[in-house]
């Protein structure tokens, strides 16, 4: 089995939820650290462990992002970060896995399942050898304690309680 560190600066967790139940606000978390066990040969047996700095919250708005990064969601103060370490996984076709884990967000902990496609290993120009992850989730944002918003006169609600997460991580073979 080897072992693969996250290379930072290709690897992002992007995500969307509904706004005012009208449209999709995106954004990013763009530091991630963490390694992955994997050998594509025995891909059930992956191991994964990465954080997420919630600080590193991006939207393009910075009033948003405040807002975010607040007591109201992510509390970055007294949860800097956001964690998955992986528990079992299965092989669900010739690149993708279904991944279970222990999801940590805002201090709380919730089993989850991600679905992850796989590519490579490539050697890259600088000589390192490289393999792609990219896991998919959604997240009910009230399970993790995550419960501000705002009722809209017309009705419904300004958040959406669903979060749609996707992780894109690069990795590089340590030697």
């Amino acid at each position: 089995m080897s072992k693969w560190v996250v290379d930072p600066d290709h690897s992002v967790a992007a995500f969307s939820v509904r706004h005012m139940m009208v449209a999709d606000v995106h954004g990013q978390f763009n530091k991630i650290t963490g390694t992955v066990e994997f050998d594509p040969l025995d891909a059930a047996r992956i191991s994964v462990a990465i954080e997420i700095s919630a600080e590193s919250i991006f939207t393009g708005i910075k009033k948003r992002d405040d807002h975010l990064r607040s007591q109201d969601f992510f509390d970055v103060e007294k949860y800097p970060g956001i964690t998955f370490k992986s528990k079992k996984a299965e092989r669900t076709g010739f690149s993708s896995l279904k991944i279970t884990g222990d999801l940590t967000m805002h201090g709380i902990t919730r089993s989850v399942t991600l679905d992850v496609s796989y590519s490579g290993p490539v050697k890259s120009p600088f000589g390192e050898t490289c393999l792609g992850f990219a896991g998919r989730l959604r997240v009910d944002r009230e399970e993790f304690a995550m419960i501000w918003n705002q009722q809209l006169d017309l009705g419904g609600m300004m958040v959406g309680k669903d979060i749609d997460i996707l992780i894109n991580l690069e990795t590089d073979m340590v030697p």
